[in-house]
């Protein structure tokens, strides 16, 4: 028994399996790409969420000083050492995150 087998025939068989090989890899960068679009996206909605979390406790700093020295200034008020005292935490503590995000921000541009 003679088999003939022609060149198209042999492309034919061989070409399949490579199709659909080829296709799944396809599939799995699609999906890849997917993925790391939305950990882009995820990241930077992460980013914004930070930077607005630091304004705000910036602003609620600056409203807290502004309200504790307005209420110093009125003679009836009977300040006690604590205004002071937490005064003078909130000004340490403003300075602390500013030193901190200026050491972040240089690190980034270096980095």
């Amino acid at each position: 028994m003679v088999v003939e087998i022609s060149v198209w025939g042999i492309l034919g068989v061989m070409g399949i399996p490579t199709a659909v090989t080829s296709f799944l890899v396809w599939m799995v960068q699609r999906r890849m790409t997917r993925a790391e679009k939305r950990t882009e996206e995820r990241e930077k909605a992460r980013e914004q969420n930070e930077i607005l979390i630091i304004q705000n406790t910036r602003a609620a700093l600056t409203l807290s000083e502004a309200t504790a020295r307005a209420v110093q200034r009125i003679p009836d008020a009977h300040c006690n050492g604590d205004m002071h005292k937490a005064l003078e935490y909130a000004e340490k503590v403003k300075r602390e995150q500013k030193d901190f995000l200026m050491k972040q921000g240089i690190h980034a541009l270096y980095e």
